[in-house]
């Protein structure tokens, strides 16, 4: 069943924005729709449970905080875990928004009273109309953490975000979400090609010693598997689990032979992104 949210006039498909709040909280605004990712808005110098005994310091202040959002109609949620979904999220943001994800974490935002939680499986999809356009949420394949600790770590999903007037798809968004460098990956560009735009988490999460989620350089690595033509990283500097830098992306983006676009997004800085001509 889709989710159906109120029309405010035509649907702008000619250009979209993407403003970075930090880590991989992030605002998109496209075809009208005005999407949140992973919302986390802890102060720089507070801590996150990331369970098992295990925090993490947040060291850079995010762009903004909730009440200074534009309206929202839902959001994507890679995973529930402190650093992407955090108690300033469960306790100031709207529990009527929806949000897609997947069933881990459904499950642990109706325990903290959301009311519209819609859990994807690995390749299900998701629709949601808006006037004339269409957006179709995909979930898109993730490993969290390697085999010996991937019990201690909430499930994660990638996503695919498909923009559409009618039945003709406009532009194609992923996100890439907190995982590691891993097989499935390879699957994403035989079934989603055509990616315009590739938001890829970096950093090098790294918990009791174990590298958690890519590195710069396995950042761009899923660059050149998926080929999307502009990719921007994120997730690299906001906490102190963080062992890779966005120096290291930027190293390895400076060897790849991928036809893609790099950009670089400091926190509150906004992209503004075209389809493709």
């Amino acid at each position: 069943m889709s989710i159906e949210l109120m029309s405010t006039g035509q649907a702008e498909f000619g250009h979209g924005e993407l403003y970075f709040v930090g880590n991989a909280t992030t605002v998109i605004r496209y075809a009208g729709f005005s999407i949140l990712t992973d919302p986390a808005f802890l102060h720089a110098g507070e801590h996150v449970h990331l369970g098992h005994g295990m925090y993490a310091r947040r060291e850079v202040e995010p762009a903004c905080q909730i009440s200074e959002l534009p309206p929202i109609d839902l959001i994507v949620l890679s995973h529930h875990h402190g650093d992407h979904f955090d108690d300033v999220a469960a306790r100031e943001l709207d529990k009527d928004l929806p949000i897609v994800t997947n069933e881990h974490a459904v499950g642990r935002l109706r325990e903290q009273g959301f009311r519209r939680g819609y859990a994807l499986d690995t390749w299900e999809s998701q629709d949601v109309v808006k006037g004339d356009a269409r957006l179709r949420i995909t979930s898109m394949p993730g490993k969290h953490a390697p085999d010996q600790i991937a019990g201690m770590l909430p499930p994660v999903m990638g996503s695919m975000l498909d923009f559409s007037l009618g039945e003709e798809r406009k532009f194609r968004f992923y996100i890439s979400g907190d995982t590691l460098l891993h097989e499935r990956l390879y699957d994403i560009p035989r079934w989603y090609p055509g990616i315009d735009l590739a938001m890829v988490h970096a950093g090098g999460t790294t918990l009791m010693g174990i590298v958690v989620t890519m590195t710069g350089e396995d950042a761009v690595r899923v660059v050149e598997i998926v080929e999307p033509r502009t990719a921007i990283p994120i997730h690299y500097n906001d906490f102190s689990v963080f062992l890779s830098g966005l120096e290291d992306f930027q190293h390895a983006a400076e060897q790849t032979r991928a036809p893609t676009e790099f950009h670089y997004v400091s926190h509150g800085d906004t992209y503004r992104f075209r389809p493709a001509q």
